[in-house]
């Protein structure tokens, strides 16, 4: 995923103003210096109506030289408001990356949670045994799961391979049990809703032939999905 660009627009515009900046105050300083070149003795020599004149039009220039002067604060002033929100908007756009690279999977996590392990009794552990799991895992808000450390997105396949000796979890073969689920998101809530007598996950895994114990953490990390994440089909809706 690319990340959104904007410091190379900044130091452009940065240099563009500072080189008006220079441009503009040197005609300044030129204008000022043709003045103060005046010979006084060529002011002494003026008729009164000559002074008269070369004050005003003397006046008319400061007039002028402050005028440029009120337009550079401007645009300096407008420059720098540009580049200032151009660095909150690349912020904005930052956070937003990070937030989607956080939702999707791409961003190693943590936070509280639970742990689950899952191992085998009187039967083994099948690839539907975790997708059960995970789904009421997801049902009770869990916001990342991982299975032995290997990141469980919303199109991760569970599948039995091999006449159901191993398990396969994002095409990464898991070598069997014990099984370790972590799930981030609330803990008391993800703890009570598997917890539940006779309908939550650990009661239902007991019942049905496996080992099943939980652990509520109040920091758990699950790392990223290593994996290319390819959308093929989907495509964003463009509405008329």
């Amino acid at each position: 995923m690319k990340k959104f660009k904007i410091r190379g627009d900044i130091t452009v515009v940065t240099v563009v103003i500072f080189i008006v900046c220079i441009v503009l105050v040197s005609v300044m300083f030129m204008q000022f210096r043709t003045i103060e070149q005046t010979e006084i003795t060529q002011i002494e020599t003026m008729r009164e109506s000559e002074l008269r004149t070369a004050l005003s039009e003397w006046k008319t220039k400061y007039e002028e030289l402050e005028k440029q002067l009120e337009e550079i604060d401007d645009k300096i002033n407008e420059y720098n408001e540009t580049i200032e929100n151009n660095e909150e908007t690349a912020k904005l756009i930052d956070e937003e990356l990070k937030e989607s690279n956080i939702l999707v999977g791409k961003t190693d996590v943590e936070g509280e949670g639970v742990i689950i392990t899952l191992n085998n009794n009187s039967k083994n552990v099948k690839a539907y045994d975790l997708i059960d799991l995970v789904n009421e895992l997801r049902y009770a808000g869990a916001e990342a799961i991982s299975i032995n450390n290997t990141r469980v997105l919303a199109m991760t396949d569970i599948i039995d391979m091999a006449n159901d000796t191993y398990i396969m979890v994002n095409l990464e073969r898991l070598e069997g049990a014990p099984y370790v689920i972590k799930a981030i998101g609330n803990k008391e809530y993800i703890s009570s809703i598997l917890s539940l007598k006779g309908s939550g996950f650990i009661d239902r895994a007991t019942t049905n032939g496996l080992t099943a114990s939980l652990e509520v953490k109040n920091k758990i990390e699950i790392p990223k999905y290593n994996g290319e994440i390819k959308i093929e089909y989907m495509k964003e809706l463009v509405k008329e």
